[in-house]
């Protein structure tokens, strides 16, 4: 996707959301060998820190951080040998919780690998995210089909799927994606199972917990029996954002069940306007259509002053990194005005906001929050300064009641 320009909107503008994904240097393999990656500092607190007080100046709704239970791939299913391209991480939740403190405004949404860890370690760590961060948390669901991933933990055995699209691996990721929602439900109970007002802190009487505004959430499924109630009190947000990656009808299921933002990889209007129209129709028949679903565009850039620039710098890149670069998402090459062209076209169709994937951090980071941002500003379509204090209060969603205590007064 090459820059479009002359872009022309005749109606008034309307504000859009935005996200950065910050992963590694960069979404593009040889991003750790440009100058501005600094790969030596990628697992120190300073690094990370850093990238989200950036965004931050910048104004963005959220970062969502990568994280994977294997080391990185070139290969979808399988793990590969090279040594040329990153390899490792930090884990997401606790760096979100390292910089949380260091922010005031952004939201912080760590990706959790949700096939093989627990729902309730999880609901207490974006719980306590939720805390650290003043509501500021979120959570990004994945699911793995990787054997690999799997044998570390040694509790299932997931097979070798072969092709994607093939009726098998249909079949398992598919079995994945309802346990997932299965997931976020427990998750979801959790965090309601202690009522607003469960703390007393009463010294004089002796009472720090209302023992009846504590709920079992008695969840009984195929993968998990959980009874609950949570060890960690109902966060600040009472429900911290819930969001996932979708690109098919599978997921998109998942995000309609489920999610309050999802993340879809649309390369023009006309599949963004089917992709949401989809999600709309999903929505609506788990009967989930009275709540409000953001649906963000997921595109990797590459921006500089010139469209010209931008693409010889992806040309050195591919050529660093042996060859083409290709991923599940579109790949903006360009300027920030021709990209802010292209966010407000793909808008029409239906999309609230964009998840933006910096090829290289450590120079479309900065194109984003300093070139992007402004020029979004100067269109009347981007916020000029942090509206909200909560996550939820950013992209216009409501605190949720709590479920047990409507059911407990009803």
């Amino acid at each position: 996707m090459t820059e479009r320009l002359g872009f022309v909107s005749t109606k008034l503008p309307v504000p859009l959301h935005l996200a950065v994904a910050l992963d590694g240097t960069g979404w593009h393999p040889a991003s750790w060998r440009e100058p501005q990656a600094h790969p030596r500092k990628l697992f120190t607190a300073g690094y990370w820190a850093g990238l989200v007080t950036e965004a931050e100046r910048g104004l963005l709704d959220f970062v969502t951080i990568e994280d994977g239970l294997g080391p990185q791939s070139s290969h979808f299913l399988d793990p590969d040998e090279r040594t040329d391209q990153i390899r490792g991480r930090l884990d997401a939740v606790l760096i979100a919780s390292r910089v949380a403190p260091l922010t005031r405004h952004i939201g912080l949404v760590p990706t959790a690998v949700v096939t093989h860890t627990e729902p309730f370690h999880l609901s207490k760590a974006i719980a306590t995210l939720d805390y650290v961060s003043g509501g500021r948390a979120g959570l990004r669901v994945q699911i793995t089909a990787r054997p690999n991933e799997a044998a570390h933990f040694g509790r299932r055995h997931i097979p070798h799927i072969g092709a994607y699209d093939s009726p098998d691996a249909q079949e398992a990721v598919t079995e994945l994606f309802d346990e997932a929602a299965d997931y976020v439900e427990v998750v979801r109970r959790l965090w309601d199972s202690w009522e607003d007002d469960a703390e007393i802190r009463d010294a004089a009487t002796g009472r720090f917990i209302d023992r009846d505004k504590l709920h079992y959430i008695d969840f009984e499924g195929r993968r998990f029996s959980v009874k609950g109630p949570s060890v960690t009190p109902r966060p600040p947000q009472g429900q911290p954002l819930v969001t996932a990656l979708a690109h098919q009808t599978v997921p998109y299921r998942l995000v309609a069940r489920q999610a309050d933002v999802g993340y879809v990889t649309a390369y023009d209007t006309v599949q963004a306007r089917a992709i949401v129209a989809e999600i709309r129709g999903e929505q609506e028949a788990a009967r989930r259509a009275e709540q409000p679903l953001h649906i963000f565009g997921d595109l990797v850039v590459f921006l500089d002053h010139d469209p010209a620039a931008a693409e010889a710098r992806r040309v050195r890149l591919d050529a660093l990194a042996g060859s083409p670069y290709t991923g599940d998402a579109p790949v903006f090459t360009g300027t920030p005005a021709g990209l802010a062209d292209l966010l407000q076209e793909l808008q029409t169709a239906g999309l609230s906001g964009f998840r933006l994937r910096p090829a290289v951090l450590g120079h479309d980071l900065l194109a984003i929050t300093r070139g992007l941002v402004p020029e979004l500003q100067r269109r009347g379509v981007f916020r000029r300064a942090y509206e909200a204090d909560t996550l939820r209060g950013l992209l216009g969603l409501t605190r949720p009641a709590n479920r047990y205590a409507t059911a407990a007064t009803a």
